[in-house]
């Protein structure tokens, strides 16, 4: 059995389910170690523009505990954040076999990663880094380049999330007999049984919202951040699907969500003057299947993703998905003309043009998303994580 610690700022609520189905594996006795518990209590989220209370467990099912740490709980930039005093003692304490660090952007995290090197314990990462995302400025780039090129020394493997985080640790020198392919999925099993549950009373919810029966439905799911989601994008791209701009389009479009841009959405919807335009505000991780099972076709319009989970969580919905090509999923998991589109960011005429055809293919692109998630799941995090076990232990 490998003893494997696992470093990560807080509970998330995308990670709990994937640490319960770890932890129940008989070949890997897990312990978690959190930086901050701000997550299990109310909190202010920046993105949301409101306070947040998750409504699933984050911390049942697993072996965790919270480091003793100085600083503010909630990171806020690098300077104000946590600074562990007893990373060492827990390395000490337990005999581990191999330490697990999610990302570097902590400044635990790095705390981590140099203890662990010193102690001798192999060291594993996965993050969400990639391609998509590099400074420009060549002094930012060389400070970045010297920064990660002293610490990736110092991991013994690296487990890639998907396409753009292989292609990012290729970039900076890193070999393949390092690399072990762990995906970013979500927990597959929820979102479909969520999902299938949801179908037995989607005409109640429709007549709720008080949405024609036979129209499509355009899903937006997310934090409403105009800059970051390019979501003026979406709002242009509808008003394209009306037959003469002046009549309100066959499809409604939904935005399920809250933040900054949300009243500068409403105002320019509502200066359209059609009722086909929604805002149902923040809903939970437990209502969100619902909307999945709701809509046609999901659209993802970002100026930049690490990921984008919440395609994986539609997905087991059985649904048509478009995402702009700043997407950090979009080579993975969006198969073009398939299960859905890749546009080009900030093309509104491309944008209209795939929903158009992913309402048109909704069906067929929906059968095709639901088999290829399953294909992309907790299972090959196991088992990529085991592989790298097996190399470096």
């Amino acid at each position: 059995m490998f003893r494997l610690a696992y470093f990560v700022s807080h509970p998330i609520q995308y990670q709990a389910p994937l640490l319960r189905s770890i932890a129940a594996d008989p070949d890997i006795s897990l312990k978690v170690f959190f930086y901050s518990d701000f997550s299990l209590q109310k909190y202010q989220d920046p993105g949301f523009g409101r306070t947040i209370k998750w409504d699933i467990p984050l911390t049942k099912g697993y072996d965790f505990q919270f480091l003793d740490c100085w600083g503010n709980k909630q990171r806020k930039n690098f300077i104000q954040q946590p600074i562990s005093k007893d990373i060492y003692e827990q390395l000490t304490k337990e005999q581990f076999d191999a330490v697990w660090v999610h990302g570097w952007s902590w400044i635990c995290s790095l705390q981590t990663i140099i203890i662990a090197d010193k102690l001798g314990i192999p060291v594993l990462i996965r993050g969400d880094s990639n391609i998509l995302r590099e400074p420009k400025h060549i002094g930012k780039k060389l400070t970045k380049k010297v920064f990660l090129g002293w610490l990736l020394k110092k991991i013994t493997s690296f487990l890639y999330t998907g396409t753009y985080n292989y292609k990012f640790y290729k970039d900076y020198g890193i070999n393949d007999e390092k690399l072990f392919f762990m995906p970013y999925a979500v927990d597959n099993d929820y979102f479909c049984n969520r999902t299938m549950q949801a179908r037995t009373t989607r005409e109640e919810l429709r007549q709720s919202l008080n949405l024609e029966s036979g129209r499509p439905i355009i899903l937006y799911a997310g934090k409403l951040q105009l800059e970051i989601k390019r979501l003026l994008d979406l709002l242009a791209a509808y008003r394209l699907l009306s037959a003469d701009g002046l009549r309100e389009p066959e499809p409604y479009l939904l935005f399920v969500g809250d933040g900054e841009g949300r009243q500068r959405l409403e105002s320019e919807a509502k200066d359209t003057g059609w009722g086909s335009i929604r805002f149902l505000g923040f809903r939970n991780q437990k209502e969100l299947p619902n909307f999945y099972d709701l809509c046609d076709v999901f659209v993802l319009p970002s100026a930049f993703e690490q990921w984008g989970l919440a395609v994986n969580e539609v997905m087991n919905a059985g649904k048509a998905v478009v995402v702009s090509d700043q997407v950090g999923c979009a080579p993975d998991l969006v198969m073009e003309s398939q299960n859905g589109r890749i546009f080009p960011v900030g093309n509104v005429y491309a944008l209209m043009n795939a929903i158009q055809w992913a309402i048109a293919n909704a069906d067929r692109a929906g059968e095709m998303s639901l088999k290829h998630i399953q294909n992309w799941s907790f299972k090959q995090d196991i088992k990529g994580l085991k592989l790298a076990l097996d190399e470096i232990v």
